[in-house]
């Protein structure tokens, strides 16, 4: 199946496999994470999230966000950062194709400052 932008930001997350799993007949509200979707795109994410919460990935606000949910601490902590971290950039990555937009990677630190100083 070729893959379109038009598709929605949360169904583009369930593509890759980055939503936590759902069962309908228990009041559970969350399984593990699916791992539907393409592969060889999970892993990508799963690589590029691993970098940019490394020791070498640039100062952006997706680190910035990873980074304070990974020291909310918790045993799992860093790998459920890394995994939002993934689902972020590939909802982040559809709505730069889908829109046009450039990235801006502190946009939301410069519009918090923008409306502090205000």
């Amino acid at each position: 199946m070729m893959w379109t932008p038009t598709r929605t930001y949360n169904g583009e997350a369930a593509r890759t496999g980055k939503t936590p799993a759902r069962e309908r007949a228990t009041r559970q509200p969350q399984l593990h994470i699916s791992k539907e979707g393409d592969r060889y795109l999970r892993t990508m994410m799963v690589q590029a999230a691993h970098h940019i919460l490394g020791p070498f990935g640039k100062d952006c606000d997706l680190r910035r966000w990873g980074l304070k949910l990974a020291a909310q601490g918790g045993k799992n902590a860093k790998k459920r950062a890394i995994l939002a971290v993934a689902r972020k950039l590939a909802v982040l990555l559809h709505r730069l194709w889908v829109g046009g937009e450039a990235y801006d990677p502190l946009l939301n630190s410069r519009l918090s400052v923008a409306g502090e100083a205000a």
